[in-house]
């Protein structure tokens, strides 16, 4: 079947859910959204959690607000669009039985508790550790002499020459204000009468650079870090940009915009021009929220409600700081190594004994990197090796989202100068579009060539391919495959797998699955690799199927699954056959989850636990025992309708019984034994600490000591606290 009909027949799917399969999605299934809020609300416990380091849980809290602006901004901006267009009742349900008005009214609370958790954290738990730690956000009238001068100085250098103050009356137009833009709103009144006697309170505007960081440090006791948040700052200056006016109020607010890009195919004379094309209007987007000091008035926040148009629920008033988001400075601007992890750098790669380079290490045996654990720079020097190496003919990559100044990228620049260089960058990686237009510019800029893959299909996959001319003349190809994005910055606290092989029947399917991006030309087969939208959906159901079969005939039959989200609907239910049959699955899944484990007669045989720690978890591993004659996959797919359907993605297997093992005995049975950092699914939905029934153990921590060659041994299963007992 072709990728098209794919996509159509998953369409075709999509119709109007009969009443009597409600109870079996409301019984089955959990809604997507509420399995996203109960993943940032374990964020937010790591923010809570007073083990760990003070700046770590600054960090933690500043995560949740920006996970919860996007969900915001897609989610929420998807579910009012569908609402707006009038598919509330022609819609299908969602995987939690509901309408979207339904499902909003479901989120608009939750939504409000998430946010007032957040402050309280902030105010009762983050602000009184840090001034015990002589680490302090002060308010303008809290800034003493020294450092009051301090900031003004800044203030005069580098931030007035950025602000233009508005006032908002009939020849000045309510500004556009920019989506998640910080602005002040002031609530003034001129001091001059007017022909019929006092003039009315008028609003302005004022924006806060986005340039300039959020928390200003600020001199202050020895021993002490200070700072001051610049809108905070600014707001001390006012009364300057707005002379003949009186003050009468006020407010730091943000608004939130609907961030979804829509685009048509038939109206496009480029996906590079679309995307430029939605970028623009995704600033334009409609307002979502209104988020805005705690402390300001009705009238401002009324005018504001009108001017943005939004219902009452979608203004969020703030104790606090109101992007928590910036919080991040604080993280980066405090110097202070003990309030934070250890620092720890992967272990570095080292070739084999009497070995030139890495193809020749490649040409003996296949290497398996776990990053961070591992060091990201050996995929770093592969890419920069064909780069340099004279014997590379061509080199082929895919790039979904990429750092400035990445070493990678600049190889793949400094390549085409002397070699047949192919990039597919995938522009619709949401909120990287501006930087990868910028990217695929410079690299047609330099000779190499462009392609942005199938259109209406995001290229996720992670793939680079050389072809050399090794010094017996032969002439091989070497393959990279990974789970993870090509972004060194990432790649230091995202846990990924990246293999390094020059197997024929690899390298021979990455050629193809590059043919089919750059030319939409469908191979025979892909195998050994499994490629979305293509060929993936049906082998993960046809596997999962195979368990079932192998346990139904008395043999060797479990799953060990770890990934980012469980989605897919048939997935899920040919997971519940597996579990009903007596597979024994565990499912690593780190945010949402749609499958309701511990389920008797459904689902009793499958146990879902969720990470959250130091590292993002973003690997993908897939184990299936197979009868004994287990398979191992990972690669850049979740199990989820987007991944399987809507994205060219990769999974390949990992068949060197070295590195199948090192998967299996170390790096899952660590997460399996994980009882710190690990939560398990319970059949309500809510998630609960595993228990310590044994010595804590913290999978992340654990790999860092092998790494380091601080211990040796494999955690064994049995460390593991039961499955299903809480804390």
């Amino acid at each position: 079947m072709t990728a098209k009909k794919r996509v159509a027949a998953e369409t075709d799917d999509a119709k109007p859910v009969k009443k009597a399969a409600t109870k079996v999605v409301e019984t089955l299934f959990f809604s997507r959204d509420e399995s996203w809020l109960r993943f940032n609300q374990r964020v937010l416990e790591e923010a809570q959690d007073a083990t760990n380091p003070l700046l770590e849980r600054v960090k933690f809290l500043a995560i949740t607000a920006s996970n919860l602006d996007e969900f915001i901004e897609i989610r929420v901006a998807g579910i009012l669009q569908r609402i707006e267009d009038g598919y509330n009742l022609a819609q299908p349900l969602d995987e939690g039985g509901l309408r979207p008005q339904q499902r909003l009214d479901q989120l608009r609370e939750r939504l409000k508790n998430f946010v007032a958790a957040q402050y309280r954290c902030w105010n009762e738990q983050l602000l009184p550790a840090m001034r015990d730690e002589r680490i302090r956000v002060l308010r303008w009238e809290q800034v003493g002499d020294k450092a009051r001068a301090h900031a003004l100085e800044f203030y005069e250098n580098e931030v007035d020459p950025l602000l233009t103050p508005v006032t908002i009356d009939p020849s000045h137009p309510f500004p556009r204000v920019q989506n998640k833009a910080l602005c002040l709103a002031l609530l003034l009144k001129n001091k001059r009468k007017g022909n019929g006697g006092t003039r009315p309170a008028i609003l302005g505007v004022v924006t806060v650079p986005r340039s300039l960081p959020r928390l200003v440090p600020l001199p202050g006791p020895e021993g002490y870090s200070d700072f001051i948040l610049l809108h905070e700052l600014i707001e001390s200056q006012v009364e300057r940009m707005f002379r003949g006016y009186e003050i009468l109020s006020c407010s730091a607010f943000r608004v939130t915009r609907n961030s979804n890009l829509y685009m048509q195919e038939e109206e496009s004379r480029s996906v590079l021009e679309s995307v430029r094309a939605e970028l623009h209007n995704r600033r334009k987007g409609d307002a979502v929220r209104l988020e805005i000091d705690g402390s300001a008035g009705d009238e401002i926040v009324d005018r504001l409600r009108m001017n943005f148009e939004l219902d009452p629920w979608q203004v969020y008033r703030t104790d606090g700081p109101v992007n928590l988001s910036r919080l991040m400075n604080l993280y980066s601007e405090t110097k202070r190594p003990e309030l934070k992890y250890p620092a720890f750098a992967g272990k570095e790669f080292k070739l084999g004994p009497k070995l030139v380079d890495l193809f020749e290490e490649l040409r003996t045996h296949d290497v398996m990197l776990h990053h961070p654990f591992d060091s990201y720079k050996t995929v770093e020097d592969f890419i920069e090796a064909g780069a340099r190496d004279s014997g590379v003919i061509s080199m082929k990559q895919t790039l979904y989202r990429t750092s400035k100044d990445s070493p990678i990228f600049r190889a793949l620049i400094e390549a085409a100068q002397s070699k047949d260089v192919t990039v597919v960058v995938e522009l619709m990686a949401r909120f990287d579009e501006d930087s990868n237009i910028r990217w695929a510019r410079e690299l047609e800029d330099a000779g190499v060539g462009v392609f942005h893959g199938i259109f209406g299909f995001k290229t996720h996959c992670k793939l680079a391919l050389l072809v050399r001319r090794d010094p017996d003349g032969i002439v091989r190809r070497y393959a990279h495959l990974g789970t993870g994005n090509y972004n060194p910055v990432t790649a230091r606290f995202y846990t990924d797998i990246s293999l390094l092989t020059s197997r024929p029947e690899m390298t021979e399917a990455v050629q193809k699955v590059f043919n089919y991006l750059t030319a939409e030309t469908e191979a025979a087969s892909y195998a050994p690799l499994l490629v979305a939208p293509l060929t993936l959906a049906e082998k993960v159901i046809a596997l999962i199927a195979r368990e079932t079969a192998h346990a139904k005939a008395g043999k060797p039959a479990a799953i060990v699954a770890k990934m980012n989200a469980l989605l897919d609907r048939p997935t899920v239910e040919a997971l519940y056959e597996a579990s009903k049959a007596g597979v024994e699955i565990d499912l690593i899944v780190r945010g949402m989850c749609s499958l309701r484990p511990g389920v008797k007669g459904l689902s009793e045989h499958i146990r879902v636990r969720s990470i959250v720690g130091r590292y993002l978890e973003h690997s993908r591993i897939f184990c299936f025992a197979n009868g004994g004659k287990e398979e191992i996959y990972c690669g850049s797919a979740d199990w989820m309708p987007r991944n399987l359907f809507e994205r060219c993605e990769v999974l390949f297997p990992v068949t060197q019984a070295d590195l199948a093992k090192r998967l299996r005995e170390e790096i899952l049975a660590a997460y399996l034994a994980d009882n710190t950092k690990a939560r398990l699914l319970q059949p309500d939905g809510e998630y609960v600490r595993a228990a310590k029934t044994v010595a804590p153990f913290a999978a992340q921590d654990y790999l860092m000591r092998i790494a380091e060659g601080a211990v040796e041994a494999v955690p064994a299963k049995a460390k593991a606290a039961p499955e299903g007992t809480v804390s």
